[in-house]
């Protein structure tokens, strides 16, 4: 239970049990569902303060973290994801666009003329934590740029419509308030320029931002985007994770409060506002706020009168359409035509079948389609727009099944075109892997290259060794090893990467790897030569050439290429020269070889074609 509460699935089935406890407590409770949300919770401050009802606490207070995390990751894809290669976001960027605009006058022609097309605004905007949700629920082996494609889409989406919500739903904007805000934002910028890292310092001029823009008329959800595109994302440096070592070192030696409050202080510094805030906020927003969110807003009186009604109502049918067609064809159209305009220089990052199955699970909105009805929206017509989202997310789920359902019947070849696609990925390892130069095992030829930045006395290194080993009985698997001793908190690191190199000029070097490997917990000089002396070397020369510069450079070179490739710790994975994020168990590592084995295959064809 707790592996599927971390996933994306997992997060969506607690809002789907969120929505249908709404349902059923709106239809069962006689109208003590709207009472509830009515209530009035107030914060007074010397006569001034804040009049809110429960739901508008929920909508314009907690979605703010919401919306906050929304933009961490989509600072984080711009910073350490594929978007760091900025024309993979013209696609996806233009898909967005194009998937709001055409939904939007599918909703408008079904309401002309109409009082209801005020709030064309509900059929626009696709629900990002609920789309990924049941996309990893109804999409066998949809592969993760997919998911990217649809979080670049999504963000894309989410920015204009609280761009929407912020000019087109606001009735009276104060500008007095909204210079405020300006000028809280701006502080919260600069703190974030002069490195401060304390979290109680962003606080009061988080909430002060937050205030102002509720205090201007504008709905206060934007603050949580904006200052989440603020936090960059990077990975931790070397010189930091050293700084912080140190700092943990003085207090093991001198075990005081003052210097644990240091040593916390440095560990957690390393990493970015970013992670921080994503590892902080996003437990938070996908189990609570966002259940919260279907609690407060999902719940609607449903009898047979009212289905009628709103069955031929243009609210509820232009909502549909707009989501069930409009999306997917706006999306993969766009997709097509820049495509085809740029002569397949600007492509999708992944293959046809996905961004089809992108554009139809996008169709399901929820968190921003709610908001705005609520704006637009009130009484019947209220629960007319909130049915069609409703019902849109059940038809676009369906469709979406129903797209990879077909795919997985094509053939194989032409299955992993169809959802990877023939784009080049972005590599990652500096530089590439040199037969001449590295240490290798496995056919030069393997489709797969996996590359490992590794520590000998990394007891994390030494626990991955038997999963390689394990990988390794694949017959179409090339491994390398790249040291990366980490001397600051393994002092003998260094020193048993030189004795492994000095076994290699002896042509010893796996053995020896493996040896080292093996033994960690023994790696002083003398046992070292111990160990040459066990694989048959000559213990003097050994011992002369761990101490040359060929074996000292080697190792610098090495240290040198993780530093370009942005690691930092051990063991660190390359695979084809992309990173490996995240675990590196043998099911996981599997999964991602198997993936660039296809991708590979996929890049051979084309090359020959």
């Amino acid at each position: 239970m707790r592996e599927f509460l971390r996933t994306e699935a997992g997060s969506a089935g607690v809002l789907l049990a969120a929505i249908a406890a709404a349902l059923i407590w709106a239809n069962v409770a006689d109208g003590s569902y709207e009472r509830f949300w009515h209530t009035e919770l107030s914060i007074d401050l010397g006569g001034d303060g804040i009049h809110l009802t429960l739901r508008e606490w929920v909508n314009s207070g907690l979605m703010t973290i919401f919306f906050l995390v929304v933009g961490l990751e989509a600072r984080r894809e711009f910073d350490l994801g594929d978007l760091r290669d900025r024309r993979r976001f013209i696609l996806p960027a233009a898909a967005g666009v194009v998937g709001m605009a055409l939904p939007v006058g599918i909703f408008l022609a079904f309401n002309a003329g109409g009082h209801t097309a005020s709030g064309w605004g509900v059929a626009m905007s696709t629900d990002t934590a609920l789309a990924l949700g049941l996309l990893a629920l109804v999409g066998r082996n949809v592969p993760v740029q997919a998911r990217l494609f649809l979080v670049t889409v999504s963000v894309v989406d989410d920015v204009v419509a609280l761009i929407v919500i912020a000019v087109a739903y606001t009735e009276e904007i104060r500008w007095m308030p909204l210079a405020f805000a300006a000028v809280f934002y701006a502080m919260t910028f600069l703190l974030v320029r002069l490195g401060v890292r304390s979290g109680f310092a962003y606080v009061p001029f988080g909430v002060a931002f937050w205030v102002a823009m509720l205090e201007s008329g504008i709905d206060p959800v934007v603050s949580g985007l904006v200052l989440g595109l603020t936090a960059a994302a990077y990975t931790p440096a070397r010189e930091a994770l050293q700084e912080a070592s140190d700092l943990f070192r003085s207090f093991r030696e001198q075990p005081t409060p003052e210097l644990a409050r240091y040593a916390r202080f440095g560990l957690v510094s390393t990493l970015s506002w970013n992670d921080r805030l994503q590892r902080t906020w996003s437990g938070w927003t996908n189990y609570l706020i966002v259940p919260l969110f279907g609690l407060a807003n999902a719940g609607i009186a449903i009898d047979a009168g009212f289905l009628g009604r709103a069955l031929t109502s243009p609210v509820t049918l232009g909502v549909i359409v707009a989501y069930v067609v409009g999306k997917p064809v706006a999306i993969t159209g766009v997709s097509a035509l820049i495509t085809w305009l740029s002569k397949g220089r600007v492509r999708p990052a992944v293959g046809w079948a996905s961004v089809l199955g992108t554009g139809t699970i996008a169709g399901i909105g929820f968190t921003v389609s709610f908001l705005i009805a609520n704006l637009a929206f009130e009484g019947p017509e209220l629960a007319e727009a909130k049915l069609g989202v409703l019902l849109a997310g059940v038809g676009s789920t369906f469709v979406t099944w129903l797209v990879f359902r077909v795919t997985s019947m094509l053939p194989r070849p032409r299955r992993a075109v169809m959802l990877l696609g023939d784009s080049d990925d972005i590599i990652d390892l500096i530089p590439e892997v040199d037969p001449d130069r590295d240490h290798t095992r496995g056919p030069e030829d393997a489709s797969v290259t996996l590359v490992e930045y590794g520590d000998f006395q990394c007891p994390y290194c030494g626990q991955a060794e038997p999963i390689v080993r394990e990988l390794l009985t694949d017959v179409d698997l090339r491994y390398v090893w790249r040291h990366l001793p980490l001397t600051d908190v393994h002092p003998q690191a260094q020193i048993a990467a030189q004795a492994a190199e000095a076994a290699g000029l002896q042509g010893k070097f796996w053995e020896m790897h493996d040896l080292l490997l093996s033994r960690q917990d023994h790696l002083r000089i003398a046992d070292l030569i111990g160990y040459a002396g066990e694989l048959g070397l000559d213990q003097d020369r050994f011992h002369d050439d761990m101490m040359r510069d060929d074996c000292t450079d080697r190792i610098t070179a090495d240290v040198e290429s993780a530093d370009l490739s942005g690691v930092a710790g051990t063991p660190t994975f390359f695979i084809n020269g992309r990173r490996h994020y995240g675990r590196y168990d043998v099911e996981t590592l599997e999964k991602a070889i198997k993936l660039a084995r296809v991708r590979a295959k996929i890049a051979a064809k084309r090359a020959h074609a």
